[in-house]
């Protein structure tokens, strides 16, 4: 399907090309269309650090150029609505020593020049939107929401940074997210700066109004065309909880009254966005009364009229940012179908839905007037930036940020196939293949393959480029990488995505399985060699895989953050999800809990396991980890931990990904079937 062809100078990649490439994030366009702005992050292994600078990409061909250079972390770049500045949030250092404590915001001239900070708020800015004069500027941030004014935040904010004790006190139900404790008494609100003044207003102080406190983004509130209101999402109910369906509501900046927009006990809403006139806006909503798992889908709320689907049919689960045509004739959006995820526009007149942008993956991208620009990448190379103009019949690429790299170094081959899983159901399969790959190889020299089972459940394995489980250099040892899209992954449709609540382990189980006797069918597999590997809820599903698949079919497993005990995963930052995904509360239903909990089968776990886990992980506490290694040892089982105190659910810091890397393919080699043993 895709391949590389190899010169004398090429060679695999390798882990420390991953943090040699130059990685592409936010991306946004001017509103004249003819230059972008990105940030890019270059890594040194040798410092164990990332670094973040802006840079403008032209749309008109002419050569990149670095804006910023003085940063560590610059980023969500924004430019002004007249184009002439683009804000952006650092921590920078401001002279005699001093530095910014928290995230603050700067701007910058488009054309060059010194950096400039034009905010003081001391708890620190988490994200923000320009509104359209372009002299405030709208912004989240966490505060205490018993204060008044930006001076008594500052107070607090000094007092609570000096404080000595490290103890974390709260009563909150939604108190910690991902590998971060929710600020001490603190909530997210929407504040508004005046750039002329650096007078700062709390647009909730005095209300019970906050936004969802796992809100990393600004696609969670809008301001209007006109300046004068904003949209948000936020949690109706008191008090907030993890899991909580959300509304939208509008706030007018004048006098603060605020009013619904969306409100409804049956459905969950976000991502506003306003029409360009202002006199409606776009949504997602997911009907979530019917279904947790419902997915996304596009709506429209009016004035006056309430909100109502703008897509009934569209089997798709639409992800923010939405983003209007210049005209109003259509919304443009990200949705994954098939292992691929793509940039769609949807006709809102003759409610058409087409690709507009296919990748690949797509992963940002934004548009003014004609020019849209995309960041995507896919299996073969990482994040690249294009644009499109109408009447361009190909897109046009922006950069070369790793041409040189990947043009010395071969990949594999990816292709795809499909099996039949669970259910009967057809079950996609990626292959990705060693380089040098020749499938007419004599018997003795098959090749050892490796599933790489996927997190989520609800993602997917595909086109797409990752740092963290790069299918190129998991085979660079001359595995064939499986990547299987079980029941449960996004992409297939509801039903699909739907169908393992309250049973998870069975038909992925099925698929995976279905996976690996194929691939021991075909000619150039080594069925003595096949291991099975997985991280986060992929982890999980290797876990059950070794109390649930007879010893000796897989030569090893490696468990990446993966759940092996249901009830104590109830510490997770998202315990109120767990029991919709079971179908049981396990105090309610102690044995329904218990028959998707790998622990329960340690009985049967022979299989040797490499077990990774971050003590930062509050997404699958580190106690999974820790009870799984102990287990097999206790049983006499060949395992091994590695253990990271200061990474998350994922291994991010240069240095530990590569050994991370190196322990992961170091155990799958040395775990190998030798020649000639038993076959399973």
């Amino acid at each position: 399907m895709q391949s590389q062809k190899k010169t004398a100078a090429q060679r695999c990649l390798d882990a420390e090309d991953l943090w040699s490439m130059d990685r592409i994030g936010q991306l946004a366009l001017a509103p004249d269309g003819r230059r972008a702005v990105c940030t890019l992050t270059r890594s040194s292994v040798a410092e164990n650090r990332s670094r973040s600078s802006l840079w403008l990409l032209p749309t008109e061909r002419a050569a990149p150029l670095q804006l910023t250079q003085c940063g560590d972390k610059d980023g969500q770049p924004a430019w002004s609505p007249q184009g002439d500045r683009i804000a952006f949030l650092a921590r920078r250092e401001q002279g005699e020593g001093a530095r910014d404590e928290t995230p603050q915001l700067y701007l910058i001239s488009p054309d060059g020049g010194e950096a400039q900070r034009v905010s003081q708020f001391a708890p620190g800015i988490e994200s923000f939107k320009w509104l359209a004069d372009g002299k405030r500027i709208l912004f989240a941030a966490w505060v205490w929401p018993g204060l008044k004014g930006a001076a008594a935040q500052a107070r607090q904010y000094r007092e609570f940074s000096q404080r000595k004790e490290s103890g974390y006190a709260t009563s909150e139900a939604y108190y910690r997210y991902w590998d971060h404790n929710i600020p001490q008494g603190r909530v997210l609100h929407l504040l508004l700066l005046e750039l002329a003044t650096g007078r700062v207003r709390d647009l909730f102080e005095g209300t019970a109004y906050e936004l969802p406190r796992d809100a990393a983004g600004n696609e969670v509130y809008d301001p209007s065309p006109d300046g004068r209101r904003v949209a948000f999402q936020h949690d109706p109910a008191r008090p907030p909880l993890p899991g909580n369906r959300l509304a939208l509501a509008e706030i007018d900046l004048g006098t603060r009254r605020i009013k619904p927009l969306a409100d409804d006990a049956q459905w969950d809403f976000g991502a506003p966005r306003y029409r360009p006139d202002g006199k409606a806006l776009a949504c997602t909503a997911a009907q979530v009364g019917h279904r947790h798992t419902a997915l996304n889908q596009l709506a429209l709320v009016g004035p006056g009229r309430g909100w109502r689907l703008a897509d009934e049919h569209a089997d798709l689960h639409v992800q923010a940012p939405l983003r209007w045509a210049a005209d109003a004739s259509a919304l443009f959006f990200t949705a994954e179908q098939r292992g691929r995820c793509h940039l769609w526009r949807h006709g809102l007149a003759a409610q058409d839905l087409a690709i507009a942008h296919q990748g690949g993956w797509v992963q940002g991208f934004d548009i003014a007037g004609e020019v849209l620009v995309i960041a995507s990448d896919s299996a073969m190379h990482p994040v690249r930036v294009q644009a499109r103009r109408a009447g361009m019949d190909e897109p046009m690429r922006l950069e070369s940020f790793n041409d040189g790299l990947l043009a010395q170094r071969q990949l594999g081959e990816l292709r795809e196939v499909s099996v039949t899983g669970a259910l009967g159901e057809p079950v996609q399969l990626w292959l990705t293949l060693p380089p040098g790959f020749d499938a007419k190889r004599k018997a003795k020299k098959k090749y050892p393959v490796m599933q790489v089972i996927h997190g989520g459940p609800f993602a997917a394995a595909g086109d797409t480029f990752s740092y963290r489980w790069n299918p190129h250099v998991l085979a660079g040892r001359g595995h064939v990488i499986a990547q299987v899209n079980y029941h449960g992954s996004s992409g297939f449709g509801f039903a699909f995505r739907d169908s393992i609540m309250g049973r998870q382990g069975q038909l992925e189980l099925e698929d995976i399985e279905a996976a690996s006797d194929w691939l021991r069918k075909q000619p150039w597999a080594d069925k003595q060699r096949l291991s099975a590997t997985g991280g986060s809820y992929g982890g999980f599903l290797v876990a059950w895989m070794n109390g649930h698949v007879k010893p000796g079919r897989y030569r090893s497993y490696v468990c990446h953050a993966g759940v092996f005990d249901r009830v104590a995963t109830f510490s997770a930052d998202s315990y109120m999800d767990r029991p919709r995904d079971l179908g049981a509360r396990y105090w309610d239903d102690g044995p329904k809990v218990l028959a998707q909990s790998p622990h329960s089968a340690a009985a049967q776990m022979h299989t040797p396991t490499l077990v990774i886990h971050g003590a930062l992980d509050y997404r699958v506490p580190d106690c999974n980890g820790l009870a799984y290694y102990n287990t097999l040892k206790a049983r006499g089982v060949d395992a091994r931990l590695l253990w990271f105190p200061d990474e998350n659910h994922w291994v991010l810091k240069p240095q530990n990904s590569r050994l991370w890397y190196r322990e992961f393919l170091d155990w799958i080699v040395a775990h190998d079937a030798p020649a000639g043993a038993r076959r399973a």
